[in-house]
């Protein structure tokens, strides 16, 4: 009897191989044709591990190191690595758990609970180890359990996040992945073994470890480790709210949600936010003779929410905050630069007409009467319809923009009277010990949300611009950061428990073959580790409104 064949169409030309062929031997054909290595599949735009086998003819795709999905999953797999050295150098008996908390610099920060101290000495024999596991192309194998039966996993080997984590799932298995003796879950998918992580560095950092990683711009390179001490405290505080109302993992959440209600939570959450606004507004009043309030961050960071809340902080602390929307000293559509695709560059400091600005801030600062501009979105011009502003004594001008902690937005004004802020919403939750949340997934669906309502956006239009919207903010927000004054985090411990249930029938719209299907497959199954909270209960003034709608400001 012939063996049975299987065609599929692989960079344009079609190959017939034997039915079952695991995906890892036909990558290994095309090893050096690709710019970087090959760690997952696209069959039939489904995404498929190396492990997996050819069973059906189709459309065969390779995903890189060098991709979004390829670089997370490069990533996701080095910290699995890295797990297994912690506890092989250190040995399991001196370590009660290993936690991954935040993103620092290009990689990730994680402590140990026990009896281990984070010295060079010990961060360069986990090194030694994991490049001995690198050497040795170790299977990352996988392997699918029932729910009960990873639960019992999980509590036999102290993983007591993940056991309450899986109290809550519904689906009936769930999938583990292993090294060697060393087993773990993971959200995400793996690389076929260890031979493909070589590129890392291990770094010891306040009172923790740093893994870092390559950039996904540059797969193979590991950039120097450049902290950022500003917004590493931010999430330290963060964090340090999650653990007070004892919800700083998706399992606490859901734990406490079903446990207590939601309406405590919620109510402490937006306590300490506004807490901390307070504290900021009497900082600028301390501060002295500050005039501009210039207050940047990320899409989706709830800039213009918090900029209203921090106002009306200012006014009850005596002064008189005017706000002053950056967007509206846009140049002339038909004078605003290009992209390298030949579309209009809003993102860039050149879209703005920064002499015009400063022009404007300066004889505000002099006490003259000042015409402001307002920019036609539709028409694309900037007009003048008799907005006139006049600064006294206690007036202050509240500046949002994501330019505004560039110096070259306000290049004329006097330091002095200035103080910046830099706002981010940096989920303080975690999946689990082992499993980040990142920041950018809350920012998407915050935004997937209040574009479906403000906008009409489809869920895939919003994904579709995602990566071109965070490429802007690394080219003109994330690098000025540090030199804020204040940081704030938005992010609300509650939130994605509510926007859950906004988020899903948006994302279920995108079909299957779809390009944005895979990405709206990933942010659903996260979803479903949550459980669902109403949004009757959130205050009309949460930054969370600007998202779901509802609020008392106009958003």
């Amino acid at each position: 009897m012939s063996e049975k064949m299987v065609s599929v169409r692989i960079l344009g030309k079609t190959k017939t191989y034997p039915y079952g062929t695991p995906y890892a031997q036909i990558v290994k054909e095309y090893e050096g044709i690709t710019r970087y290595p090959i760690v997952l599949v696209m069959k039939d735009s489904k995404l498929c591990e190396l492990h997996k086998k050819l069973k059906k003819d189709g459309v065969l795709e390779f995903v890189t190191t060098g991709d979004e999905i390829g670089h997370s999953t490069y990533k996701r797999s080095t910290s699995f690595l890295l797990l297994k050295a912690v506890y092989h150098v250190a040995g399991h008996e001196n370590i009660r758990k290993v936690t991954l908390h935040f993103s620092v610099s290009s990689g990730y920060y994680y402590t140990i609970d026990g009896n281990v101290e984070i010295t060079e000495e010990f961060l360069a024999q986990v090194k030694t180890y994991m490049l001995e596991l690198v050497e040795q192309r170790l299977p990352i194998l996988k392997r699918s359990v029932s729910t009960n039966e990873a639960i019992e996993i999980f509590h036999k080997h102290g993983m007591y996040d993940k056991e309450k984590l899986f109290r809550f799932r519904r689906v009936s298995r769930v999938n583990l992945y292993s090294l060697g003796d060393f087993e773990d879950y993971f959200y995400g998918f793996m690389v076929n073994h260890t031979g493909y992580l070589k590129h890392f560095e291990l770094y010891p950092y306040q009172g923790g470890l740093v893994l870092q990683l390559p950039k996904r711009e540059n797969p193979e390179v590991v950039p120097d480790f450049i902290p950022s001490p500003k917004i590493f405290q931010v999430q330290r505080e963060s964090e340090k709210w999650g653990e007070m109302v004892q919800s700083d993992t998706v399992g606490e959440l859901n734990q406490q949600i079903t446990r207590e209600g939601a309406n405590q939570l919620i109510l402490i959450a937006e306590a300490l936010q506004e807490s901390k606004i307070s504290q900021i507004a009497e900082q600028i009043i301390i501060s002295g003779n500050k005039k501009f309030i210039m207050i940047a961050g990320p899409s989706s960071s709830g800039k213009t929410t918090f900029s209203h809340r921090l106002s009306i902080q200012l006014a009850a602390h005596g002064l008189k905050p005017h706000p002053i929307g950056v967007d509206n000293y846009f140049v002339n559509r038909e004078d605003t630069p290009l992209d390298n695709n030949g579309n209009y560059n809003f993102e860039c400091l050149e879209a703005i007409d920064v002499e015009k600005f400063n022009e404007d801030m300066l004889q505000l600062l002099k006490g003259e009467r000042v015409e402001l501009p307002q920019f036609n979105f539709k028409t694309g011009q900037r007009e003048y319809r008799g907005d006139y502003l006049q600064l006294g004594k206690e007036d202050v001008l509240v500046i949002e923009g994501i330019h505004c902690l560039n110096d070259k937005l306000s290049h004329f004004l006097p330091v002095e009277n200035k103080f910046k802020i830099y706002i981010s919403a940096l989920t303080q939750l975690n999946v689990d010990e082992h499993n980040r949340i990142p920041t950018t997934d809350g920012r998407l669906i915050r935004r997937i949300v209040r574009d479906a309502r403000t906008r009409g956006a489809s869920a895939k239009t919003t994904i579709a611009m995602w990566n071109s919207v965070r490429r802007g903010e690394e080219e003109n927000i994330f690098p000025y950061q540090e030199s804020a004054d204040v940081m704030f985090n938005s992010a609300l411990i509650y939130e994605l428990a509510v926007l859950k249930l906004y988020a899903e029938p948006l994302l279920f719209s995108i079909g299957p073959g779809e390009p944005e299907y895979n990405e709206a497959k990933r942010l659903l199954k996260f979803l479903d580790y949550f459980v669902g909270i109403p949004g009757e209960a959130i205050p009309y003034n949460s930054i969370l409104r600007e998202f779901v709608g509802g609020g008392c400001f106009d958003v």
